[in-house]
């Protein structure tokens, strides 16, 4: 009897051992997925992706052993476009630190300023600007960030933009200011900070009157008042 106590207890003894071994290591997962924690090599299609969801310990270790922090997706869009995009400046922090182009071009010309004008996050914006970014670098529409901003409707960044010097009256390929685009899109706010800000609303575009984009501008001004 004493002996088959003894190795009823063994056995539950090394039961209990192998569940807290099993505990432990799903611990250790589970620690590792929710701070994006990676071990081993780090592939480019998983680095883009990490730049998207903001994983900085999968961006670490790409660059660190040795990543392009500049290699691109088919339509030369690199890491920092995309996390520009989805306004994540720890990310776009990281990326700029350890390498990566702040003027270089997907295949539409826009750089990172302009995707992080599309995403709407100021402070994006900020750390671009504290890096060098161009306010008023072109794409290949001759778009500027200030276009891209009002027409993404992001009305804190057009404030931003005008605030750091983006030219107010830039004309596009199509000869649209950002206030004509502003007026096209009903973007009421932004058309009154570009109009309080000193925007001309008699430059023609290449389709339409000054008195066109006068009254519109009016028309806009009177909706809101």
């Amino acid at each position: 009897m004493t002996g088959s106590y003894e190795n009823k207890y063994k056995a539950n003894a090394e039961s209990k051992l192998t569940k807290q071994k099993e505990i432990k290591q799903n611990n250790r997962l589970s620690v590792l997925s929710k701070y994006h924690l990676t071990i081993g090599p780090v592939d480019t299609a998983e680095f883009m992706n990490a730049a998207s969801e903001c994983k900085l310990s999968i961006i670490d270790k790409y660059l660190a052993d040795g990543g392009n922090p500049n290699v691109c997706d088919e339509l030369k869009r690199t890491a920092l476009h995309r996390a520009c995009l989805e306004g994540h400046s720890p990310a776009v922090q990281m990326l700029l630190e350890k390498g990566a182009d702040i003027n270089l071009n997907d295949q539409l010309g826009s750089r990172a300023i302009h995707w992080a004008c599309r995403g709407g996050n100021l402070t994006v914006i900020e750390v671009l600007k504290n890096h060098g970014a161009d306010v008023n670098v072109r794409d290949k529409l001759h778009s500027t960030p200030l276009h891209v901003a009002t027409r993404t409707g992001h009305a804190i960044i057009v404030e931003y933009l005008l605030s750091c010097g983006a030219k107010i009256n830039s004309r596009d390929r199509e000869g649209d200011t950002a206030l004509h685009d502003a007026v096209r899109l009903n973007r009421h706010k932004i058309v009154k900070l570009l109009v309080v800000a000193g925007a001309d609303t008699k430059i023609k575009n290449h389709v339409s009157f000054p008195s066109l984009i006068v009254i519109s501008v009016e028309v806009s001004m009177d909706v809101k008042k």
